[in-house]
């Protein structure tokens, strides 16, 4: 199964960027894809290669799709609001961080979530959607993660939050 963030021009990569640290770290099958499939440039300046384009996605492969907040008006189409609301209604993972989340909800697939556009939290995560602030990438980060079961187990989750969140040295 594949773990797919879509990326665009002018998206945050730093609101992503630990998620996918832990996807690959646990040899997870991520795929980077862009409305095109043409390389993309971040809101920090990166220019990022991508695997696919959105439509040449398999959706029955799509474990998690997630994305990042940005400037989501250029991608805010019917075609990616249609792909969320399908990977939704599969029971898949959807998460979204900051500007994602309001392609999110205009996408429909807040409608029966609570998600940080109905709660003041930086993070909700509520029948398999998870949602977050820009600020709390970290613990968007770990969410997710915990949701696609990647910890091998409790003490690993832990020391992973002290690490990331709390800046504890590991020794």
């Amino acid at each position: 199964m594949k773990d797919v963030f879509l990326v665009y021009d002018k998206s945050c990569f730093y609101e992503i960027v630990i998620l996918n640290y832990f996807m690959q770290f646990t040899n997870c099958e991520v795929l980077l894809c862009s409305l095109d499939g043409k390389p993309i440039r971040s809101m920090e300046g990166y220019s990022v290669n991508v695997d696919m384009a959105v439509s040449e996605l398999d959706k029955s492969q799509i474990r998690s799709l997630i994305i990042p907040g940005g400037n989501v008006k250029n991608i805010n189409n019917e075609e990616v609001r249609a792909l969320f609301r399908e990977v939704k209604a599969q029971g898949k993972l959807v998460a979204g961080i900051c500007a994602g989340v309001d392609l999110l909800d205009e996408a429909g697939v807040l409608c029966d979530v609570k998600s940080t556009h109905s709660i003041d939290l930086d993070i909700v995560s509520d029948k398999n959607v998870i949602t977050a602030r820009a600020n709390a990438y970290v613990d968007f980060a770990v969410e997710v993660a915990k949701k696609l079961d990647l910890f091998a187990d409790e003490a690993d989750l832990q020391e992973t939050i002290d690490f990331w969140k709390y800046h504890k040295r590991m020794e």
